[in-house]
């Protein structure tokens, strides 16, 4: 591995794993034991015990998907808001999916892939903060391939394959997505905040049309409006214009 000062770009190096738990609990140890930096990529076979948002698990069937972890330099960022790193990885996810599915892929907020109404893939960011610097974040992203069928536990899941009726190869696939996160990575890192969050609500599901979303049990219909640059979901037509991530859960679509 290159010394640790270096800046390579993402995926350099590109490490495959033929079996982890977690490709974020990975790299979290290696760039906490210094053994990591900007640009290291972990790419799994097998995810025995894949991470999702809000504690949730990310499992799927052996070699048929993308588990993959990069590690990021973030010590140009805000602490306070953490949400411009997410908005990149969603756009760099989008630019890679909708290459292959161009029609009817979306970013769902905060952070998932869906194509029509269905998830294809999903972010998992954590970060590392030494000090006052938030020097790393651990960008973990988890995109369905080639999986045939799911279990009925899981809502409403679709693979790439499913949609085009073709299979592909995972690693080649990682690689390419890599590149994609190099592209939006620089593309942030020289100014590019704003763009990037146009381009991200551009993208957004469901975005001028009306939900129904639940909070502390209560389940109501608004209309969502776009997402604001610190990440809160924005809407109109219910008794907040804002909610932040976790505030509340998505219920559904309102059918007419």
């Amino acid at each position: 591995m290159p010394p640790l000062a270096a800046k390579s770009t993402i995926g350099q190096p590109f490490i495959e794993l033929s079996e982890v738990g977690s490709t974020n609990i990975y790299a979290m140890e290696r760039v906490q034991a210094n053994l990591a930096a900007h640009g290291t990529s972990f790419f799994a076979h097998n995810q025995t015990a894949g991470k999702g948002q809000r504690g949730k698990s990310w499992i799927v069937e052996p070699g048929t998907h993308i588990a993959l972890s990069v590690i990021v330099d973030c010590s140009f960022l805000s602490l306070s808001n953490p949400f411009p790193i997410s908005v990149m990885a969603a756009v760099a996810c989008h630019d890679f999916f909708s290459r292959y599915a161009p029609s009817e892929t979306y970013i769902k907020w905060p952070n998932d892939l869906y194509w029509r109404d269905r998830k294809a893939g999903g972010i998992l960011i954590e970060n590392q903060v030494r000090g006052n610097i938030w020097q790393w974040g651990v960008v973990g992203i988890g995109i369905n391939l080639n999986q045939a069928g799911f279990p009925d536990s899981l809502l409403n899941p679709v693979s790439l394959k499913q949609i085009t009726g073709r299979p592909f190869n995972t690693v080649e696939m990682a690689k390419e997505l890599c590149s994609d996160l190099e592209k939006r990575y620089q593309q942030l890192k020289h100014g590019g905040d704003e763009d990037l969050l146009t381009e991200y609500t551009h993208h957004l599901f469901m975005c001028g049309q009306e939900v129904r979303l639940k909070k502390n049990n209560m389940a109501f219909p608004c209309f969502i409006k776009g997402v604001s640059a610190g990440g809160e979901l924005l809407v109109s037509g219910c008794m907040q214009d804002s909610f932040r991530f976790g505030e509340v859960e998505w219920v559904g679509n309102i059918e007419y």
